[in-house]
């Protein structure tokens, strides 16, 4: 099932349901982490919200082997773990902001794979790891390269988590429909050109491996959200380097999910 998060032209907040045409929403009763149900009542009047509020945005580097060449990096053993802030969340649609107070120049896209933690886990073994996601969603992971370099103090949570710099939607697509997901096509486009042309297959860890290793030892909420790495084809690695500016408009499409934009401002 497709869940999203919207809100009504009056203020009010629901998790609905997309028809077919996706241009209207059937509203839903619950939530998506106890379960919801349909009440027939459908509306055309609403925007969308990020699928949901993280309790926490676990977040993975390097985690694809063409991405790892592009940046001539080495394969890591382990998976290479930071964080963003969730205060970075932006919903579908929304402008991502360039900082203009801690300056950047250097802003780039990274169209990813999150995973929603459906319920809490701790020291979860590879074989039930996926018993615990409650399902996907796209997720850019917006990076102020500058500020993840040179001026973070050596670690990358400063240039990964200014506000708007985590873009999550359209809508959470619950597990059942995607078995697998180390099989799903994904792309990303700015201003209509494709820079990002993919598979999740590409991971050096893939989702199994994550939650195993992410819950050894350290108890991951409902709620947590997990970006899985981002493909080759970022801006800081391609020749010329291809940072975003006003008026770009960013699209990641991922395979079964559907497609997540957002313009910058």
């Amino acid at each position: 099932m497709k869940i999203a998060r919207i809100r009504q032209e009056d203020g009010g907040i629901h998790y609905a349901r997309p028809t077919e045409k996706e241009s209207s929403m059937e509203i839903l009763t619950g939530d998506p982490f106890q379960g919801v149900k349909g009440t027939g009542r459908f509306i055309s009047d609403f925007s969308l919200l990020a699928p949901m509020v993280p309790a926490a945005i676990l977040c993975i580097g390097l985690n694809y082997r063409k991405h790892a060449e592009e940046m001539n990096a080495k394969i890591p053993k382990f998976p290479i773990l930071f964080f963003k802030n969730p205060s970075a969340l932006l919903d579908p649609g929304a402008s991502v902001t360039i900082p203009r107070n801690h300056i950047s120049t250097q802003v780039d896209y990274e169209g990813e794979l999150a995973i929603v933690i459906g319920k809490s886990c701790r020291n979860v073994t590879r074989e039930k790891a996926l018993d615990h996601v409650l399902g996907y969603t796209v997720a850019n992971d917006i990076s102020a390269r500058d500020w993840q370099k040179d001026w973070g103090g050596s670690q990358w949570c400063r240039g990964k988590s200014f506000d708007t710099f985590a873009p999550m939607g359209p809508w959470l697509v619950t597990a059942d429909e995607i078995p697998d997901p180390n099989t799903l096509h994904i792309t990303t486009r700015v201003n209509g050109e494709t820079l990002q042309d993919s598979n999740t297959g590409d991971m050096i860890f893939d989702v199994p491996a994550l939650i195993e290793f992410l819950s050894g030892d350290t108890t991951l909420p409902i709620g947590t959200v997990i970006l899985t790495g981002t493909p080759s084809g970022v801006g800081v690695g391609r020749t010329p380097q291809r940072w975003l500016h006003p008026g770009d408009r960013v699209e990641i499409e991922i395979e079964k999910i559907g497609i997540l934009s957002n313009p910058v401002k």
